[in-house]
């Protein structure tokens, strides 16, 4: 029984973790926002449940996403969270007993359209622009401010008024349907791919190479959330900031609206639930806010939303069409993901041709024949899902549609492990896209970084015979003589990407072991297993179970780096790749505090303070070795308050007698 939990935990993260890559990552999203919201609940219900069987990973303690290789990567002072969905008012009505129950009856929420764009961060510095930045994966991001710039709406140099010398502002870049109705249709005659939506078309306009071929595409934005330090003494609400930045010169939605209870915000659902269509531009759903600030920061976030906010997303429409064909696709760990290829309909404004099947078991459950009429869907109006099949229309000689038994690349058997839905290609070392996707993601920002290397360069290097494993990135300085010869690939572009490759021997070993593409190893068990391993060789020494004792490993992923770093092919890899300067072990470095006079204390923070941020005194406390937690326990030593603390908090900590200090004895405690 717990095997099969954990399989079934396992394979959902993985499915989820490749549907956010394709949706933040390559703009091609392959679910509905319906689908992955629902999907993401089971896994959050079976998480809950099993904790122990939770990947570090998980997509339900991510904001999802990573970055392009195009731009330079930015981080954000303040994250940029997304935002719990429902679909259900029920919901929205407990969405707003939760916030009662914590900051009391006196509570007003700002609603606002949820505008189907890109959402960006842009920083003014004294009135000017200076900086804008994609939301990336919510941590960091790419900096398109060239680009922003070419946005009519955008203004370079505010007007005269009473804005912060430093401030972001953050918003939504998105396309009108006429406008892209317009530029897909030159793009078709022109023999070019169109896009699927206008998302998607503005998306790639803003990560262009070219910001003059940016401008010629019509872009619009409107904003609608503001960050800068003091923010809650100088407007101390939502509703207030937006009015101040309307009156600076920014675009920002007209529709907007201030409601004083749920019903309203239930009504104003209602309306736009129809009117929508009426619109010049595509909204997926509702985002409703608190809209007192030091109330946001009582109620304040999860691991990757805020609570103090929250979207309705409006249902999904249907259309009836024809299923062509079905196609399969192959990833770079070996996964086989079957595409359904339709007859082109028009569906939420945008022409329907493909949707995801994600594995074998849903072609079963929709019992496919070849022919068949099938129900479409767009949840959120984005991605097109198969919902069933019309079995009235199927042909009486319909043949039922079989899942292939072997790789359509390479012809290797396929297999698929107890308790996963995917059907995975084993011949990681012979089968093209598998070969290909592992350079790809080796190369990656989150992994090697290699900059000058991208990868439509790695398809080249590999279709010319160049490169065939990671190690061979690392002798092409030895080959510069065959790499003059290829087309549009000139001497700098030459120098620049060996002096990435060079650069990247100075990435630490977590970066490395990450981006060797071992299944199931993400970004954060990377970290995990090198942290407490040290180096490879320990790794490789260690058995799965002395694995399973790394924090928050479960037993799949102990499994796959065993049985990866115990094949000879793959400890061969290694070893070239320590003799190339690759980083293998990790450098410790001595953490130095202010002081300890916190040291073994525990604090939490809550309410609004004079002289300073809830993040000052975070970094106060942490500097001055004390612990934060993030909730009232038995574990608690100290709740620093503030002004406009939550009742919820304050009954809480008086009944598990917790000290409650203020911030000037917080300051006497560290200077004593």
């Amino acid at each position: 029984m717990a095997i099969d939990i954990q399989a079934k935990i396992e394979a959902l993260t993985q499915e989820l973790n490749d549907y956010n890559y394709q949706y933040y990552v390559l703009a091609q999203p392959s679910i509905s926002d319906y689908d992955f919201d629902h999907k993401l609940k089971d896994l959050e219900a079976l998480e809950a449940k099993y904790p122990e069987f939770r990947d570090p990973n998980s997509p339900t303690l991510k904001v999802g996403g990573d970055i392009t290789q195009r731009f330079n990567t930015v981080k954000h002072r303040w994250p940029m969270m997304s935002l719990g969905n429902t679909y259900n008012e029920q919901e929205l009505k407990d969405f707003d007993s939760r916030v009662r129950k914590v900051i009391g009856d006196q509570v007003q929420y700002v609603v606002e359209l949820k505008f189907d764009g890109l959402s960006i961060s842009i920083t003014y510095q004294d009135g000017k622009l200076a900086q804008a930045v994609t939301r990336g994966d919510g941590t960091q991001g790419d900096e398109v401010t060239n680009n922003v710039k070419t946005i009519r709406s955008i203004p370079h140099q505010l007007k005269n008024g009473d804005y912060p010398e430093n401030f972001e502002i953050r918003g939504e870049i998105f396309m009108h349907k006429s406008a892209f109705l317009r530029l897909n249709k030159e793009r078709e005659e022109n023999g070019e791919q169109t896009y699927a939506n206008p998302r998607n078309f503005a998306s790639g306009t803003i990560k262009l190479q070219d910001s003059g071929e940016v401008a010629k595409r019509p872009l619009d934005c409107f904003l609608y959330f503001l960050y800068c330090d003091n923010r809650n003494k100088q407007f101390h609400d939502h509703w207030h900031s937006i009015e101040s930045v309307k009156s600076w010169g920014f675009p920002v939605c007209e529709h907007t609206k201030l409601c004083n209870s749920i019903d309203e915000v239930l009504n104003f659902i209602h309306y736009w639930d129809e009117a929508r269509h009426n619109l010049s531009y595509e909204i997926d759903g509702i985002v409703i806010k608190v809209n007192d600030f030091a109330q946001q920061e009582e109620l304040g976030f999860t691991a990757k939303s805020p609570r103090w906010a929250i979207s309705y997303k409006f249902k999904a429409e249907r259309v009836e069409t024809i299923l062509e064909r079905i196609s399969y696709q192959v990833g770079r760990t070996g996964a086989v993901t079957p595409v359904a290829n339709l007859k082109p309909v028009l569906l939420a404004g945008t022409t329907v041709k493909r949707a995801s099947l994600h594995n074998a078991n849903e072609i079963a459950r929709l019992d496919l024949h070849e022919g068949d009429t099938v129900f479409v869907e767009k949840g959120g109006e984005i991605i097109p899902k198969i919902i069933a099949a019309n079995i009235e229309k199927r042909p009486a000689d319909a043949v039922a549609i079989v899942y292939p038994s072997n790789c359509p690349e390479c012809g290797t058997a396929l297999i698929r492990e107890e308790g996963e839905a995917v059907h995975y290609c084993p011949n990681d070392a012979g089968c093209r896209p598998q070969i290909v996707g592992k350079l790809q993601h080796f190369i990656g920002r989150k992994m090697m970084d290699v900059q000058g290397l991208g990868d439509e360069t790695i398809e080249t290097f590999f279709r010319l015979g160049l490169i065939r494993k990671i190690s061979d990135l690392y002798s092409l300085k030895d080959r510069s003589d065959e790499l003059v010869g290829i087309e549009r690939f000139g001497q700098k572009s030459i120098d620049n990407m060996l002096k990435g490759i060079e650069l990247s021997k100075e990435k630490p070993f977590e970066k490395v072991l990450f981006g060797l593409g071992i299944r199931h190893i993400g970004e954060t068990v990377a970290k995990k297993l090198a942290q407490h391993f040290k180096n490879i060789d320990a790794i490789k020494s260690a058995t799965a179970l002395d694995i399973l004792t790394v924090p928050d490993i479960g037993q799949r992923i102990a499994e796959s780096i065993h049985e990866y770093l115990n094949l000879p092919e793959h400890w061969e890899e290694i070893e070239k790749l320590k003799s190339a300067g690759l980083q293998f072990e990790i450098e410790e470095k001595e953490v130095v505090l202010a002081g300890t006079g916190l040291a073994g204390k525990t604090f939490l923070i809550s309410g609004v303070f004079a002289d300073y941020s809830r993040e000052e005194l975070t970094a106060l406390i942490e500097s001055h070795g004390g612990k934060m937690l993030s909730g009232i326990s038995a574990k608690l030593n100290y709740l620093v308050a503030g002004d406009k603390m939550g009742p919820s908090k304050l009954a809480k900590a008086e009944k598990l007698q917790v000290p409650i200090i203020s911030e000037s004895e917080l300051l006497a405690m560290i200077n004593k």
